[in-house]
């Protein structure tokens, strides 16, 4: 049960927030903007493509690289050539994640490798095999990582991960927005530079005023009245949330939306996408649990039987 007086508590949502979520919501606007520098310092802005890549494969550990690899799939439009790569493994862990190119992936391929850690073996591995097919090479990770130094062995391009001094003293949650963001802005520039997605500088700065913009609005001393986080907090605190988005953009928001529930607050939600959501949920929305007056009671008695 949520104990809704925490919510106009600062100095008690301070303290239970142990993973650093506040802060990272706080900081959202300033790592898009550090990262779009450090994509122009990499050197984004010199490139010269030869057009647009056959195909644009994306690895990474976690969440945050499978959303944005969704999102920019999105973003690239109908026939997007945007593909993830599944990693395989026994645990999700950086030694026993693996990734291997599909056999097709040659010259006119081009990887990108988004991670907020850098040491996986197996994604330098993957920078190798892609130089040694002739895939062109990408890469958002902390800088002076392994991967940082297979980026280079590949002559591919490095851009460093926004981070911030506490990021390398704490495990980093990948639906956290400032992971998410510092991983995913760099690829915005470099596919905006290839012309697969529209992404200026900008459209950049925008993105980081209106982050700013919610932190401010939903930041823990606004009052829970008038403040969307918290209002939206202590609505799904006694409920099973059933997401349904319209249009392309919005569904890679409401799955990562519904990850970041799973992976934050260890909540379910349903995600699905109109108008398919209709048949989708609607019988589950006419079932035993629209008629339960606790869908936690619903599904805490089909777990004891």
């Amino acid at each position: 049960m949520l104990d809704e007086s925490l919510l106009d508590t600062p100095e008690g949502l301070a303290a239970a927030d142990r993973r650093g979520l506040l802060r990272g919501a706080a900081e959202a606007g300033a790592r898009v903007r550090t990262a779009a520098r450090h994509a122009i310092e990499a050197g984004v802005q010199e490139l010269k493509p030869d057009g647009r890549p056959r195909a644009v494969l994306i690895a990474g550990p976690g969440v945050a690289a499978t959303h944005a690899a969704d999102l920019l799939g999105s973003l690239a439009g109908p026939g997007s050539p945007v593909t993830r790569l599944a990693p395989t493994g026994v645990a999700p862990a950086a030694g026993a994640l693996r990734w291997e190119l599909p056999g097709w992936a040659g010259s006119v391929d081009l990887l990108l490798i988004a991670t907020p850690d850098g040491t996986e073996p197996s994604l330098s591995l993957l920078a190798d095999q892609a130089y040694r097919r002739g895939c062109s090479v990408a890469a958002v990770a902390p800088a002076g990582t392994p991967l940082a130094e297979a980026v280079a062995g590949a002559h591919g391009l490095f851009m460093p991960m926004a981070t911030a001094p506490y990021d390398h003293g704490e495990p980093l949650a990948g639906s956290s927005p400032g992971v998410l963001w510092a991983l995913l802005t760099p690829l915005l520039a470099l596919l905006d530079r290839i012309g697969l997605v529209t992404a200026p500088p900008e459209d950049l700065e925008k993105v980081a005023d209106r982050l700013d913009r919610i932190a401010e609005r939903c930041g823990p001393a606004i009052v829970t009245y008038s403040n969307p986080a918290k209002t939206l907090a202590a609505e799904l605190a006694d409920a099973l949330p059933v997401v349904w988005t319209e249009g392309d953009s919005a569904g890679p928001a409401g799955r990562r939306f519904a990850a970041a529930l799973a992976e934050l607050a260890g909540r379910p939600a349903l995600v699905a996408e109109l108008p398919e959501a209709l048949a989708a949920h609607t019988a589950l929305l006419a079932g035993p649990l629209a008629a339960s007056a606790d869908p936690d009671d619903f599904f805490r008695d089909r777990v004891d039987e």
